[in-house]
């Protein structure tokens, strides 16, 4: 099965991913919920969180699409230098590509779980996959964060999943913010997708179906009243945000959104895993 996968990947173009058009097309900032904004291009969800203390930028999207992320940033009428914290979700290149330019930019420190280190600090994806390797500029970690661990700025506190497989230290975050005087439980998902991930007898990462079971698990225990995605579509931002400009209150609340998205995850991945598995 690995012969037949290494041979695939062999045969397909240089850029394989779906979507990547849309990474690095703009796409106009907009307020989600309290003092979380949307501030990603079209097809990257990024993520400013406010504070009178600073902020919190969660992922930066590739490094073309951080120039995008600082322009909407700036745009919402916040400076990059009161961006205190970079966090990330998972080191691929379209999420965490643009995050040595942030760093710089913004001189804000960057945390990160242990397991995605050794990829950010090499700028290099580290796990034997169909497309190959991707590589992005390099960026130090500054700080580490464990499962359960919380990082608190300006009276919000966001706590860390940690929901490995996908990378191995794939991070889904949660957060609650006041929402017009009701308090909304907040998730960011990193992601459960295969992504091409080589499932059966992966060399890099032998643990990788197991930390999936993991991930699924950890995050069935979770609750979201607004589920926020690193692609957009997971979370239908797009089809929420163009109700919100038509009036619709509470256009990013959906409770209901968060478990489906997760069902059909596993269910994918066990197809997946069966199909690799022949």
């Amino acid at each position: 099965m690995l012969k037949k996968l290494l041979l695939a990947a062999a045969l397909l173009p240089t850029l394989t991913y779906a979507g990547e058009v849309e990474w690095n097309t703009p796409h106009k900032p907009y307020h989600i919920a309290g003092n979380i904004y949307f501030v990603g291009t079209q097809g990257i969800g990024v993520y400013l969180i406010t504070t009178p203390q600073g902020h919190i930028l969660l992922d930066s999207g590739t490094d073309e699409g951080a120039r995008l992320v600082e322009a909407n940033i700036q745009a919402l009428g916040f400076r990059l230098a009161d961006v205190k914290y970079l966090i990330e979700t998972h080191a691929h290149v379209d999420h965490i590509g643009g995050m040595a330019r942030l760093k710089r930019d913004t001189g804000a420190i960057f945390i990160a779980a242990e397991g995605d280190r050794h990829a950010l600090e090499s700028g290099a994806h580290d796990i034997d996959n169909v497309y190959g390797g991707w590589s992005f500029p390099p960026v130090k970690v500054d700080r580490t964060i464990a499962d359960g661990g919380t990082l608190t700025l300006g009276g919000i506190t966001l706590t860390a999943h940690l929901t490995p497989g996908h990378t191995r230290g794939d991070t889904t975050w949660t957060m609650d913010v006041n929402d017009k005087g009701v308090v909304r439980h907040v998730l960011f998902y990193a992601s459960t997708t295969v992504a091409g991930n080589i499932l059966v007898n992966n060399r890099s990462y032998p643990g990788i179906v197991a930390d999936y079971r993991l991930s699924f698990q950890r995050l069935k225990g979770l609750k979201a009243d607004i589920l926020l995605a690193n692609h957009p579509e997971f979370a239908d931002l797009e089809v929420r945000y163009q109700a919100q400009l038509k009036g619709k209150a509470d256009a990013f609340v959906d409770p209901q959104a968060f478990p489906k998205l997760i069902a059909r995850s596993e269910a994918d991945f066990d197809a997946e895993l069966k199909r690799q598995s022949k």
